[in-house]
């Protein structure tokens, strides 16, 4: 019984101290009159109620709340960690991986290795802890070659903290090992496939044609032999058997000249077509850059994502061009002899910029607009840049004219769905009106033709 009572007294008082905290969830505070009235009645009454019953149902109140709070803050790190996610890709994941040293130490269960409030000062401005002779802050930088880490001021405590947050999840996680992607393996080797199967189904064709061909031959001969043996025909039949193939004949008759001058004239129309719709298409450009810079070696290998160099990509119209800054965040410390780091060097201290020349490149009279397609369209960088990981230089892999585009629209079903917090599909509020206007017609699906994307007023104005 006493016990019991101790238990009760016990979970009470850490009650309390929960309750205290100015992080504890609201619907929690709402309890808080409840659970210490009855505690009250519970230190005034004890000994004229029944002791037993009434320690249990404190210890059960206690208990469902435990339970209940237990589960918000679970929901709450997952909400947490979601946000430290998108973080982490922008800002971290160019030098930083979980598992793995890369530019910067792997940070696997870094938390646990670190004080929260050193972390924080630490991610905010490294520079300044180690100038403050922080003891932990410059090993690390000695042990790193005195790789200086970038600065990051503008992140709030929870900003950091929903990173640190991230970084914990993935920490209880195995490392992925590293495995061939599509385009090395399976979409080569189906590509690979496809063409075998075509060339042998075409060869299967030739064969059988040829066989028939044969077949005709020997028939026309047999046929003809058993004619000329016969004493029943008449001379218009004789003349008929006994006619020999005169290929002159045929090939200068005015059907054969007009079917071969017919033919000429449709493949050089086609040709010249084709040659006039190419006009201002730049498929396969890959223009010499003034500093050479592999996509397939940053991209691919190192997995830096998009816009931690084109950082307007999903803010603005233009995804950007680099600056030599962006490049100095890592070769700052990296290949710093190399001579064409030498050139950006050179660049910089001229106060010019890179003169990087344009890959992709549309009419002035054609409005495009990068963040409407990558975040109202949700639109990966692939569907039009092609397999950028896989390009040691840079080319165009789509047309991008006008029917290119048009056909896009009238085939791409609209996304109206966005990730939350917990990283569940929820409605776009974006789209709510319009799914709310296309469903009382019926339709639970639409495509971008269905919003206004063929008018010519959206690209052209």
């Amino acid at each position: 019984m006493k016990g019991l009572k101790k238990s009760a007294s016990k979970i009470l008082n850490l009650l309390r101290i929960v309750f205290a905290s100015k992080k504890t969830p609201i619907i929690f505070v709402l309890l808080k009159e409840p659970i210490f009235s009855i505690e009250k009645m519970y230190a005034n009454n004890f000994t004229s109620m029944h002791n037993k019953t009434f320690t249990r149902y404190i210890l059960a109140i206690a208990t469902c709340w435990v339970l209940l709070l237990s589960n918000t803050l679970m929901a709450q790190d997952k909400a947490y960690a979601a946000k430290g996610k998108e973080l982490y890709a922008q800002n971290c994941a160019t030098c930083h991986k979980i598992h793995a040293n890369a530019t910067g130490p792997a940070l696997k269960d870094v938390s646990q290795r670190r004080t929260e409030a050193w972390l924080i000062k630490w991610i905010r401005n490294s520079q300044s802890m180690i100038k403050s002779g922080d003891a932990i802050a410059v090993k690390l930088y000695n042990e790193w070659n005195q790789t200086a880490m970038n600065s990051f001021p503008d992140f709030s405590d929870q900003d950091i903290k929903n990173i640190l947050a991230y970084i914990d999840e993935e920490s209880k996680k195995e490392p992925v090992k590293a495995t061939p992607t599509a385009t090395q393996t399976g979409g080569t080797t189906a590509v690979a496939a496809d063409s075998g199967y075509t060339n042998i189904i075409l060869g299967a064709l030739a064969t059988i044609l040829l066989v028939i061909l044969a077949v005709l031959l020997v028939l026309t001969s047999l046929l003809t032999k058993l004619l000329k043996q016969r004493d029943d025909l008449d001379e218009a039949d004789k003349e008929i058997v006994e006619s020999k193939f005169d290929l002159a004949k045929i090939l200068g008759s005015k059907a054969f000249i007009g079917t071969v001058a017919g033919i000429i004239f449709l493949v050089i129309s086609k040709a010249g077509i084709d040659k006039v719709m190419d006009i201002g298409m730049q498929i396969g450009y890959a223009p010499t850059q003034p500093i050479p810079f592999s996509h397939k070696l940053h991209v691919g290998k190192y997995e830096i994502a998009c816009q931690y160099c084109h950082t307007t990509v999903m803010k603005a119209k233009s995804a950007s061009i680099p600056s030599a800054n962006i490049c100095m965040n890592c070769h700052n410390a990296i290949k710093t002899g190399s001579p064409n780091m030498q050139k950006i060097y050179s660049y910089i201290e001229n106060n010019q910029p890179i003169p990087w020349v344009r890959v992709h490149n549309l009419p002035d009279l054609a409005y495009f607009n990068h963040s409407q397609h990558t975040v109202a369209g949700q639109i990966a960088c692939e569907q039009c840049h092609g397999e950028v990981k896989e390009m040691e230089v840079i080319q165009q892999r789509s047309p991008l004219t006008m029917g290119w585009c048009i056909d896009c629209h009238r085939q791409t079903l609209v996304s109206y769905t966005t990730k939350d917090a917990d990283g569940k599909d929820v409605l776009n509020p974006y789209y709510e009106k319009l799914l709310a206007f296309h469903k009382s017609k019926g339709k639970t699906k639409f495509k971008v033709e269905d919003i206004g994307g063929l008018e010519c007023s959206k690209c052209h104005y």
